[in-house]
């Protein structure tokens, strides 16, 4: 089944936020951040890493002042830059700002939303909950997947549809008044948690018959020879989905780069979502080499061996292959998966 995005309640340290003109997905799961001058266009996309103080946070939004809130429980640290966690300062959530399901800011104010009471509450400082009050949540606003804000409009990542994946821009989650519905370009899809699923497709685990061997003669016969295989991330394979972005060095530095790092976490995702669920964070993400491997095997008459390599790979394009190897003496394909269950 086709992949979709990731909602936020199950994503943790995943979230939107914008300032000013810009625009960010945060993907603390990734250690990294995305900011876009514009996420229909896919305009400016520049991935940067995130500060180690600045990961792990349960909700991410920015102020007209330039600053960035990291909500970890009942707390929240302002900085100037996720980047280098430059000027941070943490304060305490007012009680009545604190559990909320979303946090965003515009128009001069932060919004809390909770979801499920169909209210958001509005305030001018979430310290000291000055100026608090709630309001109604528009049912046409109540089953965004994410909330963001810029100093002018309110904005929510709608659910998956027929028409893709798309984000609401309002004036007015109260009333919905002058909503305006948006795509997200294919560029920014594939940042997203789940994207590449909606993108590339799927993401699968199977054995591929890499050689067949047959004994035609009335007697067994041992054969030994050295097999070539694939082995580690084809990195080609998945290189366009990065061709649209402006990557910092320290995030292209790590072992298969930004792309083996989206890739690992989308094959751990449920088969809803596009992925696998499977942990390959042990295997070798280093970039895909042909090795020989000499293999011995006693073939009775008559009769065939089969060697089998398993390897993963999104849609329909194999991006990871796997050491492990198995010789049978049937076409049908091992049915065990060689690989740890994703948590």
């Amino acid at each position: 089944m086709p992949g979709k995005v990731v909602p936020k309640k199950l994503a943790k340290g995943v979230d939107f936020c914008g300032v000013t003109s810009n625009y960010y997905i945060v993907r603390s799961d990734l250690g990294c951040y995305m900011r876009s001058s514009n996420f229909n266009k896919g305009e400016e996309l520049e991935v940067f890493s995130l500060h180690p103080s600045c990961r792990d946070g349960d909700h991410y939004l920015a102020h007209k002042n330039g600053s960035f809130y990291i909500i970890k429980g009942t707390y929240y640290r302002r900085v100037n830059n996720m980047n280098t966690d430059e000027a941070a300062v943490v304060y305490t959530l007012h009680p009545n700002c604190q559990g909320g399901d979303y946090y965003l800011s515009a128009f001069d104010s932060f919004y809390i939303i909770f979801q499920s009471r169909g209210i958001y509450r509005r305030t001018t400082n979430m310290n000291k909950d000055e100026e608090g009050e709630d309001f109604t949540l528009h049912p046409n606003c109540r089953n965004g997947l994410y909330y963001f804000g810029v100093e002018d409009y309110y904005y929510f990542v709608k659910p998956h549809d027929q028409w893709g994946i798309q984000y609401v821009r309002s004036k007015n989650f109260n009333t919905d008044e002058n909503s305006e519905t948006f795509s997200f370009h294919p560029s920014v899809v594939n940042f997203l948690p789940g994207g590449i699923s909606i993108i590339e497709g799927p993401s699968y685990g199977e054995w591929k018959c890499i050689k067949t061997i047959n004994n035609d003669s009335q007697t067994p016969i041992e054969w030994k020879k050295k097999i070539a295989k694939k082995i580690g991330y084809d990195r080609e394979k998945m290189s366009s989905i990065e061709h649209n972005w402006k990557v910092s060095a320290t995030i292209s530095a790590k072992t298969g780069g930004l792309t083996a790092l989206i890739v690992q976490s989308q094959l751990a995702m449920t088969t809803e979502y596009g992925g696998s669920k499977v942990n390959t964070e042990k295997e070798n993400w280093s970039d895909a080499t042909e090795i020989e491997e000499t293999i011995t095997a006693t073939i009775q008459p008559r009769k065939s061996i089969y060697i089998w390599q398993y390897e993963l790979g999104m849609g329909k394009k194999p991006v990871l292959f796997l050491r492990d190897m198995k010789i049978l003496d049937t076409s049908d394909p091992p049915t065990d998966v060689p690989l740890p269950p994703a948590n």
